[in-house]
């Protein structure tokens, strides 16, 4: 893939540091989670830049009560205070901040392994030929602080080219595990602002990244996803919530096809087959007929093999809810 053309990056990184832009939003229950496992990092060079989301309990407070630790540890440490809107306008209350190397954005109730700043920052510094690396992820519930099974798809290690398998969920999103380099992303945001859907961040801090730059990994869990309720990625939504939040995914990918100038014909097939299929599974689960059909139409149109395996999965499905009907009616 061509290499990324923008304007001349004035700022100067400070070689070495590490940048790390936690967005939160009432973190009471969990901040102190992640801020202790920051300062229990091998790393000497961190700066965290806390952006509270407008938070209306008691993150503020905790979140200040941590400030001569890190300043004891000599870690930089600034608290950002935002009105409420999402995690990806909090990132950008953040962005204009970092001063660091490298940029990592962990959720701020997830936690780092001790080493999981150092080991990726030393594979970088080894390998100047990559512009970022990740990690792998364990996740573990929050109550209970067990292990729990991954809701991400780990993908093909081996890979280096990531960005159709973060779009298709075929590989990891987990925001913690991936490290960048400042400048290279700066060079793809140089307003150092990353487009704004209640959707999250990841896909705006991955994906033109991903497009320009092979990303290894570290085959090391060093990274942890806490799994809890009440989370932005866990929460229930209403219909119209979920029917939203698929339309801001579409817009936000158009977004980013154009950033990245994705123009030609299999890829724009690429990306229309990953909508429609999305439609599709929307409409099965509201049982809108209609939309199922035109969502199938779509589909035949820019993959066949899916569409066929979609048709059949819902043929399947359709006769065993008859089946059911069926040996009811006749007991």
């Amino acid at each position: 893939m061509s290499s990324f053309k923008s304007e001349e990056i004035e700022q100067k990184f400070a070689e070495g540091r590490v940048s790390a832009v936690v967005p939160v939003f009432n973190g009471e229950t969990h901040l102190q989670l992640m801020l202790e496992s920051v300062l229990s990092q091998t790393y000497p060079q961190i700066e965290i830049i806390l952006v509270d989301d407008g938070s209306t309990d008691g993150t503020v407070g905790i979140a200040e009560s941590y400030r001569k630790r890190f300043q004891a540890k000599g870690y930089g440490y600034r608290i950002v205070r935002a009105l409420h809107r999402n995690a990806s306008a909090a990132i950008n209350c953040g962005l204009p901040y970092v001063t660091g190397e490298y940029l990592i954005w962990p959720d701020s109730d997830d936690r780092l392994e001790k080493e999981s700043v150092e080991k990726r920052v030393r594979f970088l510094q080894k390998n100047p030929q990559y512009q970022c690396v990740r990690s792998l992820a364990y996740y573990f519930d929050q109550r209970t602080q067990e292990i729990v099974p991954a809701d991400e798809s780990t993908g093909e290690l081996s890979k280096e080219d990531l960005f159709w398998d973060i779009l298709e969920s075929k590989t990891f999103v987990c925001c913690g595990c991936y490290m960048l380099r400042a400048e290279k992303f700066f060079e793809i945001y140089p307003q150092k602002h990353i487009p704004e859907y209640d959707v999250g961040q990841n896909f705006q801090m991955l994906l033109p990244f991903m497009y320009y730059h092979k990303c290894p990994t570290i085959p090391e869990q060093l990274y942890g996803v806490c799994v809890r309720q009440g989370s932005h990625s866990r929460t229930e939504l209403t219909e119209q919530e979920e029917k939203k939040k698929y339309q801001d995914y579409e817009k936000l990918i158009d977004e980013i096809a154009l950033l990245c100038h994705i123009e030609d014909k299999e890829s724009i097939g690429r990306i229309m087959y990953w909508k429609s299929r999305r439609r599709y599974f929307l409409a099965v689960k509201y049982r809108e007929i209609f939309k199922v059909i035109a969502a199938l139409c779509q589909m035949r149109r820019y993959e066949k093999e899916g569409f066929y395996q979609a048709l059949r999965d819902l043929l399947w499905s359709g006769i065993k809810v008859w089946s059911v009907q069926w040996k009811k009616r006749f007991r």
